[in-house]
Protein backbone atom coordinates (compact mmCIF):
# COMPACT_ATOMS: atom_id res chain seq x y z
CA UNK A 1 0.00 0.00 0.00
CA UNK A 2 1.39 3.42 -1.00
CA UNK A 3 1.51 5.87 1.90
CA UNK A 4 4.05 8.47 0.70
CA UNK A 5 2.98 10.55 -2.31
CA UNK A 6 5.78 13.13 -2.22
CA UNK A 7 8.43 13.32 -4.95
CA UNK A 8 11.79 11.78 -4.04
CA UNK A 9 15.20 11.65 -5.69
CA UNK A 10 17.18 8.43 -6.11
CA UNK A 11 20.80 8.06 -7.15
CA UNK A 12 22.42 5.08 -8.89
CA UNK A 13 26.02 4.38 -9.82
CA UNK A 14 26.81 3.11 -13.33
CA UNK A 15 28.10 -0.07 -11.68
CA UNK A 16 24.77 -0.93 -10.08
CA UNK A 17 22.91 -0.05 -13.29
CA UNK A 18 25.07 -2.19 -15.58
CA UNK A 19 22.99 -5.38 -14.99
CA UNK A 20 19.92 -3.40 -16.11
CA UNK A 21 21.42 -2.24 -19.42
CA UNK A 22 19.54 -3.67 -22.39
CA UNK A 23 22.44 -4.38 -24.73
CA UNK A 24 20.07 -5.16 -27.61
CA UNK A 25 19.37 -1.44 -27.99
CA UNK A 26 23.03 -0.61 -27.50
CA UNK A 27 24.02 -2.68 -30.52
CA UNK A 28 21.00 -1.43 -32.44
CA UNK A 29 22.24 2.13 -31.92
CA UNK A 30 25.57 1.09 -33.44
CA UNK A 31 23.77 -0.50 -36.40
CA UNK A 32 25.00 -3.97 -35.50
CA UNK A 33 22.79 -7.08 -35.42
CA UNK A 34 21.04 -7.26 -32.07
CA UNK A 35 21.88 -10.96 -31.75
CA UNK A 36 25.34 -9.83 -30.67
CA UNK A 37 23.79 -8.67 -27.39
CA UNK A 38 24.31 -12.23 -26.16
CA UNK A 39 27.95 -11.23 -25.59
CA UNK A 40 26.81 -9.65 -22.33
CA UNK A 41 25.99 -13.11 -20.93
CA UNK A 42 29.48 -14.52 -21.46
CA UNK A 43 32.01 -15.49 -18.84
CA UNK A 44 34.84 -12.96 -19.30
CA UNK A 45 37.55 -15.46 -20.20
CA UNK A 46 39.29 -15.76 -23.57
CA UNK A 47 38.02 -19.29 -24.16
CA UNK A 48 34.37 -18.24 -23.74
CA UNK A 49 34.88 -15.28 -26.03
CA UNK A 50 36.51 -17.44 -28.73
CA UNK A 51 33.68 -19.93 -28.41
CA UNK A 52 31.13 -17.13 -28.73
CA UNK A 53 32.73 -15.85 -31.93
CA UNK A 54 32.97 -19.41 -33.26
CA UNK A 55 29.21 -19.94 -33.06
CA UNK A 56 28.67 -17.49 -35.93
CA UNK A 57 29.11 -18.38 -39.62
CA UNK A 58 32.60 -17.69 -40.95
CA UNK A 59 31.41 -14.68 -42.96
CA UNK A 60 30.01 -13.09 -39.76
CA UNK A 61 32.93 -13.68 -37.44
CA UNK A 62 34.76 -10.45 -38.31
CA UNK A 63 31.66 -8.45 -37.42
CA UNK A 64 31.21 -10.53 -34.25
CA UNK A 65 34.77 -9.59 -33.20
CA UNK A 66 33.89 -5.95 -33.86
CA UNK A 67 30.84 -6.31 -31.61
CA UNK A 68 32.96 -7.97 -28.91
CA UNK A 69 35.53 -5.16 -29.00
CA UNK A 70 32.75 -2.57 -28.86
CA UNK A 71 31.26 -4.28 -25.81
CA UNK A 72 34.66 -4.45 -24.10
CA UNK A 73 35.24 -0.75 -24.79
CA UNK A 74 31.79 -0.01 -23.35
CA UNK A 75 32.59 -1.90 -20.15
CA UNK A 76 35.89 -0.04 -19.85
CA UNK A 77 34.16 3.32 -20.22
CA UNK A 78 31.48 2.30 -17.73
CA UNK A 79 34.32 1.74 -15.28
CA UNK A 80 35.54 5.29 -15.89
CA UNK A 81 32.04 6.65 -15.41
CA UNK A 82 31.53 4.65 -12.24
CA UNK A 83 34.46 6.31 -10.51
CA UNK A 84 33.01 9.83 -10.67
CA UNK A 85 29.39 9.99 -11.83
CA UNK A 86 25.85 8.99 -10.91
CA UNK A 87 22.52 8.68 -12.66
CA UNK A 88 19.63 10.28 -10.81
CA UNK A 89 15.91 9.50 -10.82
CA UNK A 90 12.91 11.47 -9.65
CA UNK A 91 9.70 9.70 -8.62
CA UNK A 92 6.34 10.52 -7.10
CA UNK A 93 3.58 7.97 -6.56
CA UNK A 94 0.74 10.42 -7.02
CA UNK A 95 -2.88 10.13 -6.04
CA UNK A 96 -4.89 10.35 -9.27
CA UNK A 97 -8.00 9.27 -11.12
CA UNK A 98 -9.05 9.26 -14.75
CA UNK A 99 -11.62 11.66 -16.14
CA UNK A 100 -12.46 10.60 -19.68
CA UNK A 101 -9.17 10.62 -21.58
CA UNK A 102 -7.45 12.77 -18.93
CA UNK A 103 -5.53 11.85 -15.82
CA UNK A 104 -6.11 14.16 -12.87
CA UNK A 105 -3.32 14.27 -10.27
CA UNK A 106 -3.54 15.48 -6.68
CA UNK A 107 0.07 16.36 -5.80
CA UNK A 108 0.95 15.93 -2.14
CA UNK A 109 3.00 19.14 -2.25
CA UNK A 110 -0.06 21.08 -3.47
CA UNK A 111 -3.13 19.33 -2.02
CA UNK A 112 -5.54 22.05 -3.16
CA UNK A 113 -4.34 22.10 -6.77
CA UNK A 114 -5.30 19.30 -9.13
CA UNK A 115 -3.06 18.88 -12.19
CA UNK A 116 -4.69 17.57 -15.36
CA UNK A 117 -2.82 15.50 -17.94
CA UNK A 118 -4.80 15.10 -21.18
CA UNK A 119 -3.96 11.96 -23.16
CA UNK A 120 -4.64 10.64 -26.64
CA UNK A 121 -6.68 7.60 -27.68
CA UNK A 122 -6.05 5.08 -30.44
CA UNK A 123 -8.15 5.66 -33.52
CA UNK A 124 -7.26 2.41 -35.26
CA UNK A 125 -6.53 -0.61 -32.99
CA UNK A 126 -3.95 -3.09 -34.22
CA UNK A 127 -6.54 -5.91 -34.13
CA UNK A 128 -9.99 -5.59 -35.64
CA UNK A 129 -12.64 -5.52 -32.92
CA UNK A 130 -10.15 -4.59 -30.18
CA UNK A 131 -10.89 -1.52 -28.02
CA UNK A 132 -9.41 1.88 -28.85
CA UNK A 133 -6.97 2.22 -25.97
CA UNK A 134 -5.92 5.26 -23.95
CA UNK A 135 -3.52 5.18 -21.00
CA UNK A 136 -6.28 6.72 -18.89
CA UNK A 137 -8.23 3.46 -19.28
CA UNK A 138 -5.85 1.82 -16.81
CA UNK A 139 -6.53 4.24 -13.94
CA UNK A 140 -9.59 4.18 -11.65
CA UNK A 141 -12.24 6.57 -13.03
CA UNK A 142 -13.46 9.67 -11.22
CA UNK A 143 -17.06 8.41 -11.17
CA UNK A 144 -16.11 5.78 -8.57
CA UNK A 145 -15.10 8.54 -6.16
CA UNK A 146 -11.96 6.70 -5.00
CA UNK A 147 -8.50 7.87 -6.02
CA UNK A 148 -6.00 5.56 -7.65
CA UNK A 149 -2.20 5.86 -7.76
CA UNK A 150 0.01 6.68 -10.75
CA UNK A 151 3.79 6.82 -10.76
CA UNK A 152 5.41 9.87 -12.37
CA UNK A 153 9.14 9.51 -13.01
CA UNK A 154 12.17 10.90 -14.75
CA UNK A 155 15.78 9.75 -14.93
CA UNK A 156 18.86 11.66 -16.10
CA UNK A 157 22.58 11.09 -16.32
CA UNK A 158 25.01 13.64 -14.94
CA UNK A 159 25.28 16.17 -17.83
CA UNK A 160 29.08 15.92 -17.69
CA UNK A 161 28.88 12.24 -18.63
CA UNK A 162 27.74 13.15 -22.14
CA UNK A 163 30.88 15.30 -22.57
CA UNK A 164 33.31 12.51 -21.74
CA UNK A 165 36.02 11.64 -24.28
CA UNK A 166 35.17 14.73 -26.37
CA UNK A 167 38.68 14.59 -27.92
CA UNK A 168 37.99 11.19 -29.50
CA UNK A 169 35.02 10.86 -31.88
CA UNK A 170 34.60 7.11 -31.35
CA UNK A 171 34.81 7.15 -27.56
CA UNK A 172 32.68 10.30 -27.36
CA UNK A 173 29.92 8.58 -29.35
CA UNK A 174 30.37 5.53 -27.13
CA UNK A 175 29.89 7.70 -24.03
CA UNK A 176 26.73 9.24 -25.46
CA UNK A 177 25.31 5.82 -26.36
CA UNK A 178 26.04 4.53 -22.87
CA UNK A 179 24.37 7.59 -21.32
CA UNK A 180 21.17 6.75 -23.20
CA UNK A 181 21.35 3.15 -22.01
CA UNK A 182 22.11 4.15 -18.39
CA UNK A 183 19.09 6.48 -18.28
CA UNK A 184 16.91 3.61 -19.51
CA UNK A 185 18.58 1.22 -17.06
CA UNK A 186 17.80 3.61 -14.20
CA UNK A 187 14.14 3.63 -15.25
CA UNK A 188 14.17 -0.19 -15.35
CA UNK A 189 15.72 -0.50 -11.90
CA UNK A 190 13.49 2.18 -10.40
CA UNK A 191 10.38 0.51 -11.83
CA UNK A 192 11.41 -2.81 -10.27
CA UNK A 193 11.83 -1.09 -6.90
CA UNK A 194 8.43 0.56 -7.31
CA UNK A 195 6.70 -2.75 -8.03
CA UNK A 196 8.34 -4.69 -5.23
CA UNK A 197 8.49 -2.23 -2.33
CA UNK A 198 8.13 1.53 -3.01
CA UNK A 199 4.57 0.98 -4.25
CA UNK A 200 4.69 -2.70 -3.40
CA UNK A 201 1.87 -3.98 -5.57
CA UNK A 202 4.01 -6.98 -6.66
CA UNK A 203 6.04 -7.79 -3.52
CA UNK A 204 6.73 -11.39 -4.57
CA UNK A 205 8.14 -10.52 -8.00
CA UNK A 206 11.45 -12.23 -8.71
CA UNK A 207 12.35 -11.28 -12.26
CA UNK A 208 15.78 -11.19 -13.83
CA UNK A 209 16.73 -8.10 -15.84
CA UNK A 210 16.24 -10.12 -19.05
CA UNK A 211 12.70 -10.97 -17.98
CA UNK A 212 12.11 -7.29 -17.20
CA UNK A 213 13.26 -6.38 -20.73
CA UNK A 214 10.57 -8.79 -21.94
CA UNK A 215 7.98 -6.88 -19.86
CA UNK A 216 6.94 -9.90 -17.81
CA UNK A 217 6.05 -7.68 -14.88
CA UNK A 218 2.60 -6.47 -13.90
CA UNK A 219 1.76 -2.97 -15.10
CA UNK A 220 3.49 -0.76 -17.66
CA UNK A 221 5.98 2.12 -17.81
CA UNK A 222 5.05 4.24 -20.85
CA UNK A 223 7.76 6.81 -21.56
CA UNK A 224 7.26 10.20 -23.16
CA UNK A 225 8.01 10.04 -26.87
CA UNK A 226 7.23 6.32 -27.10
CA UNK A 227 4.30 4.81 -29.07
CA UNK A 228 1.51 5.27 -26.53
CA UNK A 229 2.72 8.69 -25.27
CA UNK A 230 4.22 10.41 -28.34
CA UNK A 231 3.70 14.08 -27.42
CA UNK A 232 6.91 15.26 -25.74
CA UNK A 233 5.20 18.48 -24.60
CA UNK A 234 3.67 16.24 -21.90
CA UNK A 235 7.03 16.76 -20.20
CA UNK A 236 5.97 20.25 -19.14
CA UNK A 237 3.15 18.73 -17.07
CA UNK A 238 5.36 15.99 -15.60
CA UNK A 239 7.91 18.65 -14.67
CA UNK A 240 5.17 20.50 -12.80
CA UNK A 241 4.42 17.32 -10.86
CA UNK A 242 7.91 16.17 -9.86
CA UNK A 243 10.32 19.08 -10.55
CA UNK A 244 12.85 17.88 -13.11
CA UNK A 245 15.41 20.44 -11.92
CA UNK A 246 15.93 18.35 -8.77
CA UNK A 247 17.93 15.92 -10.94
CA UNK A 248 19.52 18.62 -13.17
CA UNK A 249 17.08 17.88 -15.96
CA UNK A 250 15.81 20.76 -18.07
CA UNK A 251 13.44 21.14 -21.04
CA UNK A 252 13.77 22.93 -24.35
CA UNK A 253 10.89 24.99 -25.74
CA UNK A 254 9.68 21.86 -27.54
CA UNK A 255 9.71 19.70 -24.41
CA UNK A 256 12.89 17.82 -25.32
CA UNK A 257 15.03 16.86 -22.32
CA UNK A 258 18.56 17.99 -21.53
CA UNK A 259 20.73 15.99 -21.02
CA UNK A 260 19.80 13.71 -23.91
CA UNK A 261 20.50 10.69 -21.66
CA UNK A 262 17.17 10.94 -19.87
CA UNK A 263 13.78 9.26 -19.70
CA UNK A 264 10.43 10.42 -18.33
CA UNK A 265 6.98 8.91 -18.14
CA UNK A 266 4.30 7.18 -16.11
CA UNK A 267 4.02 3.96 -14.12
CA UNK A 268 0.65 2.21 -14.15
CA UNK A 269 -0.14 -0.84 -12.04
CA UNK A 270 -3.43 -2.09 -13.48
CA UNK A 271 -3.08 -5.85 -14.12
CA UNK A 272 -4.58 -5.48 -17.61
CA UNK A 273 -2.43 -2.50 -18.59
CA UNK A 274 -0.42 -3.14 -21.72
CA UNK A 275 1.76 -1.26 -24.16
CA UNK A 276 0.19 -0.17 -27.43
CA UNK A 277 0.87 1.91 -30.52
CA UNK A 278 -1.21 5.07 -30.62
CA UNK A 279 -0.96 5.37 -34.40
CA UNK A 280 -2.22 8.36 -36.33
CA UNK A 281 -4.85 10.66 -34.86
CA UNK A 282 -7.53 12.53 -36.79
CA UNK A 283 -8.09 16.26 -37.06
CA UNK A 284 -11.14 15.90 -34.79
CA UNK A 285 -9.01 14.36 -32.03
CA UNK A 286 -6.37 17.06 -32.49
CA UNK A 287 -9.07 19.70 -31.93
CA UNK A 288 -10.36 17.89 -28.84
CA UNK A 289 -6.83 17.42 -27.48
CA UNK A 290 -5.99 21.10 -28.00
CA UNK A 291 -9.11 22.12 -26.10
CA UNK A 292 -8.23 19.83 -23.20
CA UNK A 293 -4.60 21.05 -23.18
CA UNK A 294 -5.72 24.71 -23.46
CA UNK A 295 -3.19 25.17 -26.26
CA UNK A 296 -3.55 26.31 -29.88
CA UNK A 297 -3.97 23.54 -32.43
CA UNK A 298 -1.04 25.00 -34.39
CA UNK A 299 1.28 24.50 -31.41
CA UNK A 300 0.19 20.92 -30.77
CA UNK A 301 0.44 20.16 -34.46
CA UNK A 302 4.19 20.88 -34.17
CA UNK A 303 4.53 18.59 -31.15
CA UNK A 304 2.62 15.81 -32.97
CA UNK A 305 4.33 16.16 -36.32
CA UNK A 306 3.98 12.91 -38.23
CA UNK A 307 1.27 11.65 -35.85
CA UNK A 308 -1.74 13.30 -37.52
CA UNK A 309 -3.75 11.53 -40.20
CA UNK A 310 -3.85 13.45 -43.46
CA UNK A 311 -4.73 12.55 -47.04
CA UNK A 312 -1.02 12.13 -47.79
CA UNK A 313 -0.71 9.60 -44.94
CA UNK A 314 -3.46 7.40 -46.41
CA UNK A 315 -2.22 4.28 -48.13
CA UNK A 316 -3.45 4.13 -51.75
Amino acid sequence: MVTDHYAHTYRYSPEELTPFINWIYFFYAWQLPTRYASVATLHPCDACRRSWIGQFPTEEQAQAREALHLYEDALSLLGVMGSSYYVQARLALQEAWSDGDDLVFFPAEHPNKAVRLPLLRQQHPATEGAPNLCLADFVRPKRLGVKDCVGVFATAVDPLMEQLEAHDDYRHLLAQTLCDRLAEAAAEKLHAEVRTHLWGYAPDERLTPTEMFQCRYRGIRPAVGYPSLPDQSVNFILDELIDFSAIRLSLTSSGAMIPHGSVSGLMLAHPQARYFELGLIGEDQLTDYAQRRHLPESELRKFLSGRIHTESSTTP
